[in-house]
């Protein structure tokens, strides 16, 4: 297993000197802007954890909230605000947003966010500078997908990678930073032919389509190396059941809280990868890791560019 929470956790002590050193020249912590519409009960979780791990990594981070029933243009006043603010160096807008604010919202707001504030790494320029393998600050789950690899030993140079799932957040990304590590990459999606077939031929396999235990052991050559970023709130206790066996922890779990997390990859996959990433505890908290370290890039970068 592939301890996601513990390389995150070196991540975030390697970032504190750093972080000292710009609080004592600055006078001010390297600042993190987080903006949350609604009250999704997801969204909550991950935010609080965002800013817990912000608190505790000595930088300072802003909550503003906004009601389910704000505008876009509501939303796209505090964006603004926060562009503007001296003392805000990194900009968060937790996603998903509500869907009465329209379905092309996320690209609107991801536009409106200055690209050297963009620490979830969406912003065209941003994207399009990844493209040329000349990034600026590149979004924090591929990023913390790379970072596992690298601190894992395990060779990118030469494997073949295939990536299931084409999103703007996870698939294309981490497409493009396997690709610039020299890795020969395929990307599947939910109209690709022969998926179990074509994974089986990955040395490093990424699951990041959002469907519980989707990926089951006919998908795994042996010994590969599998990332789950998959994160699926399951309340089914059929299915539970099915995944997990008798007596397990995780089964317990389940029957406490009545609900499970669970990733995109099937428990059974471990009997047959070489390596494998656990859900929770995997990339989840190499993705907050890697937001306080580009937050932490971006400004030092903006320090560097007023000088």
């Amino acid at each position: 297993m592939l301890d996601g929470a513990a390389i995150a956790r070196q991540i975030r002590l390697e970032l504190q000197d750093r972080v000292a050193a710009f609080t004592t020249v600055q006078g001010r912590p390297p600042g993190l802007g987080i903006v949350l519409v609604g009250e999704d009960p997801s969204s909550e979780i991950y935010v609080r954890n965002k800013l817990k791990a912000a608190g505790e990594s000595g930088l300072r981070a802003d909550l503003r909230r906004l009601p389910a029933t704000a505008s876009l243009h509501d939303l796209l006043d505090v964006v603004t605000t926060l562009n503007g603010s001296p003392i805000h160096d990194g900009i968060l807008v937790q996603s998903p947003l509500p869907a009465a604010l329209g379905r092309d919202a996320e690209q609107v707001v991801f536009d409106a966010v200055d690209q050297l504030k963009d620490v979830d790494g969406f912003h065209p320029e941003n994207v399009g500078r990844l493209v040329q393998k000349r990034p600026y600050l590149v979004a924090c789950t591929p990023l913390g997908v790379m970072e596992l690899l690298a601190r894992s030993g395990i060779a990118v140079d030469g494997a073949r990678a295939v990536v299931i799932g084409r999103s703007d957040i996870v698939g294309k990304p981490v497409s493009l930073l396997l690709m610039h590590r020299n890795a020969t990459v395929t990307i599947c999606h939910s109209r690709t032919r022969n998926l179990p077939e074509l994974c089986a031929s990955a040395d490093i396999l990424v699951a990041a389509i959002g469907r519980a235990a989707f990926v089951t052991p006919d998908f795994i050559k042996p010994g590969a190396v599998v990332i789950d970023v998959g994160i699926n709130r399951v309340t089914d206790a059929g299915l539970v059941q099915r995944l997990f066996p008798e007596g397990s922890q995780r089964r317990a779990d389940f029957e406490r809280r009545g609900s499970l997390v669970v990733g995109d990859v099937h428990p059974a996959v471990a009997d047959v990868a070489g390596a494998l990433t656990p859900v929770p505890g995997g990339i989840g908290p190499l993705t907050i890791a890697m937001l306080l370290a580009n937050t932490l890039k971006a400004a030092e970068a903006r320090c560097s560019a007023s000088r």
